[in-house]
């Protein structure tokens, strides 16, 4: 685990790195405001440290050690709890508060001047806006997947359809409750969030709505991805289809004329020998009956009595 402190008021700022709970201690008495980050939760004594020196209550340590937590914000008195989802590339590293850190260095803009509400808002905004590029880069693969369902739809792609389709499930259930946060922060009535951070909070919830817009607009539109894959390969054996059946149109009627053409006769049909077809016909309808069946019952007719004549000379 990693604690860095970065402590400042409109004069000054001052930052250390690698501290311990103890290091943290004297600034908790301090007018300025200080920012504290802890980086890594799985060293639980230091969180119980925190806990005792903070004089955070235990739920608020449990809920902080199981990072599946949903967005919220817990008004607990002498402070607010407020938990956040943070999204970032999987290539990236560190956090989205690079900008926030530049800011108070720096004492850019009215950060240095305002209070630790002021602070609240501008880390909330750093994670909803970062919330935008997520959706940029979601929306750039969509629209790239789209275009391979259309040209190819390789069975390959389900996959990616489906990988996506989760990533958009996973974004929704972090954005959804940040909309009730912040709400709560705005109907709350702390004192520790004062009147002049209104109107930024208010800024966040519309950026808020926009990112859940985006993301039921993402969600709708893989599933039409979806069902553009389906229909494509739909369309594609249909293709196939026409194609054996053109296939098949051309050669049933050669396979039936070979059928009757091509059996197996003695001589050939309409060679105008006696056996031929019109011979065979004329014998059919004469007996009554193929010469096949007619040559079987004569040959058991000849087979019995002879069986018989043998047999009984052997008894003599």
């Amino acid at each position: 685990m990693r604690i860095t402190r970065i402590e400042y008021d409109e004069g000054h700022v001052e930052e250390k790195s690698d501290l311990t709970v103890e290091g943290c201690l004297p600034f908790k008495a301090l007018p300025t405001v200080t920012r504290v980050n802890v980086t890594g939760i799985h060293d639980i004594s230091i969180i119980e440290g925190f806990g005792k020196a903070f004089d955070i209550h235990p739920l608020v340590l449990e809920d902080i050690v199981h990072t599946g937590q949903r967005p919220k914000m817990e008004d607990l008195g002498e402070y607010l709890f407020i938990i956040l989802k943070m999204l970032r590339p999987a290539e990236t590293e560190g956090d989205v508060f690079n900008t926030i850190r530049e800011r108070i260095k720096k004492g850019k803009g009215r950060i240095r001047k305002a209070g630790s509400d002021y602070l609240a808002y501008t880390l909330l905004d750093a994670i909803v806006d970062n919330y935008f590029v997520i959706l940029e880069d979601v929306g750039e693969k969509i629209e790239t997947l789209q275009e391979e369902v259309l040209a190819n739809p390789d069975p390959s792609i389900l996959k990616v359809i489906q990988d996506t389709k989760r990533h958009m499930i996973f974004l929704r259930k972090s954005v959804w409750p940040l909309r009730e946060t912040i709400s709560s922060m705005q109907r709350g009535e702390s004192p520790l969030i004062g009147d002049s951070v209104g109107p930024y909070l208010r800024d966040v919830y519309d950026h808020t709505i926009q990112v859940i817009d985006t993301v039921e607009t993402f969600r709708d539109t893989i599933s039409g991805t979806l069902d553009i894959y389906l229909s494509s390969l739909s369309n594609k054996m249909n293709e196939v289809m026409k194609v054996l059946t053109i296939i098949a149109t051309i050669f049933i009627p050669l396979t039936f004329i070979a059928g009757v053409y091509g059996m197996n006769f003695k001589f050939y049909a309409r060679t105008g020998m006696e056996m031929g077809l019109s011979g065979d016909l004329d014998r059919h309808a004469r007996t009554g009956m193929p010469d096949v069946v007619r040559l079987q019952t004569e040959e058991v007719a000849v087979t019995i009595p002879m069986h018989m004549k043998i047999q009984g000379e052997k008894d003599v």
